[in-house]
């Protein structure tokens, strides 16, 4: 039986960000006279990201109808004050701890801003931040919080369902169904996917079947060192480090996800007599903010999670965890010569309080950066771990004599394996299958291979690029999830 006709859809898709880079997340979709947004991030990390970030908007603000966003981390949320700022006044769909997390995340990246502003000025140069303090507490009062798995329709023609990312705490794959004259177009947007087996937050929801798919490709050439090994490097590198060098060891690390998972395994292996005492200090009122959020949320966590949370340390398990709050109690951890550990934001070290102390520690040999995440192409963290020996801080060049050592089974993105298993839970190929928040060697990496493992097309969308939405006749049925 041939195939039947395909349906001429004025359904379109629009790439305003992530599209041959990892950061910028935002999908403009157009259909049947509506306009939303999946996600509206910031640029972050590359020469241009301050440029893109001030650059207008593709698309007039005041026209888009609604923005459902799949997880709170900046790249993917942080550009939304300047879109409401900017004459957006419709509701921002999202799980409850995303909310709860964008709450403390906008207003500390706005603080941020101003913060490189005034010491901008202080250089005699002139930077803008993208928005205030005011309007990310603002931008709030837009959001409208709704369940994994519960389908609504803030539109007519459009429905939507939130599925488990696993990714951070809230992450969702975004499931939409578009309906135009009598078609449905179904569209999956993966959001950011997580490692299937990482504690606290639970396993990526395989989907079944989509027209258009959206999916994320920032570990699509490679795959993660297995987690034993890594955890094993871990408690080496630290003992070694407290016990031997008589150091420090500082861990840059995002304030939401990567702050909670480290306290988890610092947590985990204490409990298991793999550490001697220790003396933990989070610098960043954020991720304290973010630990107290993530205990508020226990139904998300995994049953390991659950588990360790209910057990209390065993008798003589030392481990002193403090949160610090103001700059002063930053200041004073620069007094410490060893015997520490400092966790603090940015996770690419391209901003918050981990800058000043790799400032203060960076020409010391006695200390460990522990590296535990992705280290976007230009930013700050890239540069150490690519071998820099010397980098510039506040103006001052700073010399590199700490070991530098990265922990890539500590990943909060889905590697090559766990993408393709995503992928293979398809039961029929998409008619278009794009290839997003990767950067693009690695994206044309990653296509080839679902081209030789799946037999899909992938594409790898261009910056800007506008592209019809394709489904057929027999789509009439998918009246339903």
């Amino acid at each position: 039986m041939p195939p039947r006709a395909r349906y001429d859809s004025a359904m379109q898709l629009t790439f305003c960000g992530a599209a041959r880079q990892v950061t910028g997340s935002c999908f403009l979709f157009e259909t049947g006279g509506r306009r939303f947004l999946v996600d509206c991030g910031m640029f972050q990390g590359s020469r241009e990201a301050a440029a893109l970030n001030d650059a207008p908007f593709q698309f007039d603000p005041s026209g888009i109808d609604f923005v459902v966003l799949t997880h709170a981390h900046i790249d993917h949320s942080g550009l939304l004050p300047r879109l409401a700022a900017k004459g957006f006044k419709g509701p921002i769909y999202a799980t409850g701890a995303t909310r709860d997390l964008a709450e403390v995340m906008l207003p500390d990246s706005a603080y941020l801003q101003e913060t490189e502003a005034e010491r901008a000025a202080r250089y005699g140069r002139e930077l803008t931040p993208s928005y205030t303090m005011e309007e990310a507490r603002a931008v709030l009062r837009q959001f409208r919080p709704v369940e994994y798995d519960a389908e609504f329709e803030p539109v007519t023609g459009v429905r939507v369902r939130l599925r488990d990312a696993g990714h951070i705490l809230g992450s969702a794959i975004v499931e939409l169904w578009l309906t135009e004259r009598g078609h449905t177009v179904k569209v999956v947007v993966s959001g950011d996917l997580g490692q299937p087996g990482r504690p606290i937050v639970r396993d990526p929801t395989p989907i079944e079947e989509a027209d258009v798919l959206l999916v994320e490709s920032t570990y699509g050439n490679r795959n993660h060192k297995r987690l034993q090994p890594t955890l094993e490097e871990f408690v080496s590198a630290v003992n070694r480090t407290l016990e031997e060098k008589r150091g420090v060891v500082l861990i840059p690390a995002f304030a939401v996800g990567r702050t909670q998972e480290v306290l988890y395994y610092f947590n985990r292996l204490a409990r298991e007599g793999r550490f001697g005492p220790l003396n933990i200090f989070v610098d960043s009122p954020m991720a304290a903010e973010v630990t107290q959020i993530t205990a508020r949320h226990l139904a998300l966590f995994d049953e390991e999670a659950k588990r360790l949370v209910r057990q209390p340390l065993p008798d003589g398990t030392a481990v002193r965890l403090r949160f610090t709050e103001t700059v002063q109690d930053s200041m004073a951890l620069n007094r410490i010569e060893s015997g520490a550990v400092i966790i603090a934001a940015s996770g690419m070290c391209d901003g918050g309080r981990i800058r000043h102390h790799l400032r203060q520690r960076l020409a010391n040999p006695r200390t460990t950066v522990l590296i535990t995440g992705f280290q976007a192409a230009g930013t700050l963290g890239r540069r150490l771990v690519d071998g820099a020996r010397t980098v510039t801080l506040f103006g001052d060049e700073i010399p590199v004599r700490a070991e530098i050592i990265t922990l890539g089974g500590f990943s909060a993105h889905a590697d090559q394996a766990a993408l393709l298993d995503w992928l293979g839970a398809f039961r029929k190929p998409p008619r278009q299958t794009f290839l997003v928040h990767g950067e693009e060697d690695i994206a044309e990496a990653f296509a080839s291979t679902i081209r030789s493992r799946l037999g899909w097309q992938p594409r790898i969308p261009v910056h800007g690029q506008t592209v019809p939405l394709q489904t057929s006749s027999a789509s009439r049925g998918q009246d339903r999830p």
